[in-house]
């Protein structure tokens, strides 16, 4: 199995870890109640995850560490980044699209978890 493929499959697997959180927990909740339970699931499934994990910002020969935190990243290959908004915006986009670059990491998921079916609210980015 190659790596976009391995990709592909935590993604995969990760989007049933979330439809089983929001189908418990419904809209209407903190984002903070979602990456709790969320990262509580993925453990549980065996997933190799780290919450909030920090990234720094390199810049030459100097690295800056200014505030950047990945909501979850799974299994070194996926960075989840969860949101409980109104509406997910190019801002959102962006934000994960910067994560993917400064970590080297190629695919991301954008949740949105404040919708009323979940799949709606579930976006995959790719590097």
């Amino acid at each position: 199995m190659d790596t976009m493929q391995m990709e592909n499959l935590i993604a995969k697997e990760v989007i049933a870890c979330a439809l089983e959180v929001h189908k418990a927990l419904g809209p209407g909740l903190l984002e903070s109640a979602y990456e709790e339970c969320l990262f509580y699931k993925l453990q549980k499934e065996g997933f190799k995850v780290e919450k909030q994990k920090s990234l720094p910002l390199v810049f030459e020969e100097i690295k800056l560490e200014v505030g950047y935190r990945i909501d979850l990243l799974v299994e070194d290959k996926l960075i989840v980044e969860l949101k409980a908004v109104e509406a997910l915006t190019d801002v959102h986009l962006a934000q994960v699209l910067t994560y993917l670059k400064l970590s080297n990491v190629r695919l991301g998921l954008l949740i949105n978890f404040n919708v009323a079916r979940l799949m709606l609210g579930v976006r995959r980015v790719i590097l």
